[in-house]
């Protein structure tokens, strides 16, 4: 699955302008990073942002002067989520088989196209990565978080499972089950220790240890690194990873058909979209409800 769209640029063509949904710089020798620019929406995830992704890692992906990308997010955050204020069945960055289960399937294929990419991939998380963003960081191929970072799946409280299905793969059975049935945030430094992460830094020392790790990485040509990558995730694939998140997109549909789903819905129909997600979470007492912030948890 390809995005077949273009890297998106602003009116006057420069794709490093503040209004550019993906910022790209090169911090060192074949190193190039990519910026989630939404920071007012918390990097939310909408369909202009994901096309504008998808294009840039597949040009990185062509280009020879690069052999490692990093991913990161601009503000406070890396991704609170997909933009749940947006209409996401509306201009997806690449075609998914319509009906039922659809947006799952469209976010499960794209989040697989970054693993099916030659050149590694490295997230770099600070702040909130929520639900979609948490599934954004998972498709990365190493994962580097600030130790007060908040990793969480909230979705699960008040719609469905998650699009993919991640959990019992990377924090095992125990782990897995305790997040999927609390929607709780766990800290970098859990996360670390659970395997989402590979490991966590003091936030303020993240971006060097990203750089220094990600200039390790460079070291190795990427004719056999691609060969390194591919390794690993087949290993995955004959595990069974990749059926089982497949599978795990029409669990999530059937989440939408429960009546608690359809209720929420209705919710966030008819009041400000900020205030539906409070209501969500203040019983927990977590997320915006405890740090007085915005934008969380689509």
């Amino acid at each position: 699955m390809h995005a077949c769209i273009t890297i998106g640029k602003n009116r006057a063509g420069d794709p490093m302008s503040d209004e550019s949904l993906i910022l790209i710089d090169r911090p060192a020798e074949f190193v190039r990073r990519l910026t989630l620019n939404r920071p007012k929406k918390r990097n939310a995830l909408n369909n202009a942002l994901r096309g504008e992704l998808f294009a840039a890692l597949q040009e990185g992906d062509a280009d020879p002067e690069v052999r490692v990308t990093i991913l990161r997010g601009a503000g406070k955050c890396f991704s609170a989520g997909y933009d749940l204020s947006a209409n996401n069945m509306k201009d997806q960055p690449y075609y998914t088989a319509p009906g039922d289960a659809n947006w799952p399937r469209h976010v499960v294929a794209g989040w697989f196209a970054i693993w099916d990419l030659a050149k590694p991939v490295i997230a770099q998380v600070h702040g909130y990565c929520l639900a979609g963003g948490s599934e954004l960081a998972t498709a990365c191929d190493l994962v580097y978080v600030a130790e007060d970072a908040q990793i969480g799946y909230p979705p699960v409280r008040t719609m469905s499972p998650p699009d993919m299905q991640y959990h019992p793969w990377l924090m095992g059975l125990r782990g897995a089950m305790e997040v999927m049935l609390t929607g709780d945030s766990i800290s970098g430094s859990e996360a670390a220790r659970l395997g989402f992460a590979n490991r966590a830094f003091p936030a303020e020392e993240l971006e060097q240890q990203v750089l220094e790790l990600a200039q390790r990485v460079a070291k190795i040509p990427s004719d056999l690194q691609q060969l390194n990558k591919r390794s690993v995730h087949r290993a995955m694939d004959i595990m069974g990873m990749r059926s089982a998140l497949r599978a795990g997109t029409e669990i999530q549909a059937l989440g939408f058909h429960q009546r608690t789903a359809k209720d929420y819905f209705k919710t966030l129909a008819g009041k400000p979209l900020t205030k539906a997600l409070d209501e969500r979470d203040e019983q927990f007492g977590d997320y915006r409800t405890s740090h007085d912030d915005e934008e969380a948890g689509g």
